[in-house]
C-alpha cells in the first residue's frame, strides 16, 4: 500500500486546531504509517504541495488566504475544513458585524497604547484584509468538515485514520470509540 500525502495549514484562525492535532500524541505514529506529512505550518513554510488529504484550519480573511485556499483546493484530492473557523468563521468572523475601517481604528488608532501616532500599519508585506471573513466553502468545494473549537484529538485522529484507510468517516461513531 502506497503512503498517502497529508498536508495541513491555517488561514485566519488561532492555531488551536493544530494544537489539538498535536494532542493525538503517540497516535501520530499510526498516521505516519499511512501518510507522509508533507506540509505543516508548525514545522515548515513552503508552498502547499500536491496532497491526498489537506486539513485547513481558519477562515478566509484576506487576499492571501483567498489565493492560498484556491491553490490548496487545486492540489488536494480531499479538502477537510478543520475546526469551526474553517466551517463557519467562528471568532474570526466576529469582525463581519463592523465596517473594516472601524475594526482597524479600534485596533490601531483608538486603542490604549504607548504608540502616540496611532496609525494603521500599511506595508506591502502585510495581508490585505477582505471586507468580510468567509468560511472555506464560500470560496472552494470542501469534501468534509471536522467541527469544534477546537475539535477533539479523538475526532481528528478518527477522521484522519478513516480517510487514510479509504473510508468515509461518520462523526457519530467518534463517541463510541475509545483510544489510548
Amino acid at each position: 500500500m502506497t503512503k498517502k500525502k497529508l498536508g495541513t495549514t491555517w488561514l485566519g484562525g488561532c492555531s488551536g486546531c493544530h494544537m489539538s492535532l498535536l494532542d493525538i500524541d503517540e497516535r501520530i505514529l499510526d498516521v505516519a504509517k499511512l501518510a507522509d506529512i508533507v506540509k505543516c505550518p508548525i514545522v515548515d513554510g513552503k508552498d502547499f504541495p500536491e496532497v491526498d488529504i489537506a486539513l485547513v484550519e481558519g477562515s478566509v480573511t484576506s487576499d492571501e488566504h483567498w489565493k492560498e485556499i484556491k491553490h490548496i483546493r487545486k492540489n488536494a484530492k480531499i479538502l477537510i475544513a478543520f475546526g469551526d473557523c474553517a466551517v463557519m468563521t467562528n471568532v474570526t468572523g466576529m469582525r463581519n458585524y463592523f465596517p473594516l475601517k472601524e475594526v482597524f481604528d479600534a485596533a490601531y488608532v483608538n486603542a490604549v497604547s504607548n504608540d502616540t501616532e496611532g496609525q494603521v500599519p500599511n506595508h506591502e508585506a502585510l495581508l490585505k484584509l477582505n471586507d468580510k471573513v468567509v468560511p472555506l466553502q464560500e470560496v472552494v468545494h470542501v469534501d468534509f468538515v471536522i467541527p469544534g473549537c477546537p475539535p477533539s484529538a479523538d475526532t481528528i485522529f478518527y477522521v484522519l485514520f478513516e480517510f487514510l484507510n479509504d473510508r468515509i468517516p461518520n462523526l457519530s461513531d467518534v463517541k463510541k470509540l475509545k483510544y489510548g
